[in-house]
Formats: structure tokens, sequence, C-alpha cells
């Protein structure tokens, strides 16, 4: 059974930096598909980014591509996402997830692709 944990949230100014991180377990295989997706009060669930293992392909959402940069650690199973220039608007619940692919679609349609997800961390941009 995939288990995610996310860590690495917390309270930062506008335009400042943070960078999440997802330590999986449960794998049984070297290869794994990993996203991002945020939440915020009276917002739709909205896919941020995702990431492939074996070739290290990866998808970005238009309101966070240049800002935001997915990584994965294929030996600490562990998935980053680097948070630059930070924007009011990005103050959400971040929740990493198993997903079925990592497919451009998912960042504007997450919801098909989501297997199981973590607890979520908090962040929240001050302006």
């Amino acid at each position: 059974e995939v288990q995610l944990v996310e860590s690495g949230g917390g309270l930062v100014q506008t335009g400042g930096s943070l960078r999440l991180s997802c330590a999986a377990s449960g794998f049984t295989f070297d290869d794994y598909v990993i996203g991002w997706f945020r939440q915020a009060p009276g917002k739709e669930r909205e896919g941020v980014s995702c990431i492939v293992s074996s070739d290290g392909s990866t998808n970005y959402a238009d309101s966070v591509k240049g800002r935001f940069t997915i990584s994965s650690d294929n030996v600490k199973k562990t998935v980053y996402l680097q948070m630059n220039s930070l924007k009011p608007e990005d103050t959400a619940v971040y929740y990493c997830a198993n997903l079925r692919g990592c497919y451009s679609d998912y960042v504007r349609s997450p919801n098909r692709y989501l297997g199981r997800w973590g607890q979520g961390t908090l962040v929240t941009v001050s302006s």
C-alpha cells in the first residue's frame, strides 16, 4: 500500500520560497508517478505538477510554470516541490498523490489521475 507524507509548508511572504517534500513508501517497483495538487477553501482541486521517476518527465500548471520546480530522489523515494516567487494566490493545502499518469491534462483535471494522497501541508503566502 502506497503511503505519502507531505511536509515543508508554512507561512511565507509574497516573493518568498518554500520547498515541499513528499516521502513515499509502499512501492514494490522502481518507477512511480507522483503529482502535487492543491486546494483552498471555496476553490476546486487544482493540479500543480507531476513527475515520472523513470525518465524525469514533468508537467506544470500554467499558473506555476517558471516559479515551481518538481524533482524526485529515486533512492529516498521523495518528491520535492520547490516553490519560488510565491504569490498570495498560491495559498492552499498542498497534497502529493500517487498518480495513474503524468499527462498535460492532470494539471487542469486531476481527479481522474489520483490514487492515494497524504495529509497535506498548508502553505500560506502573505501579501
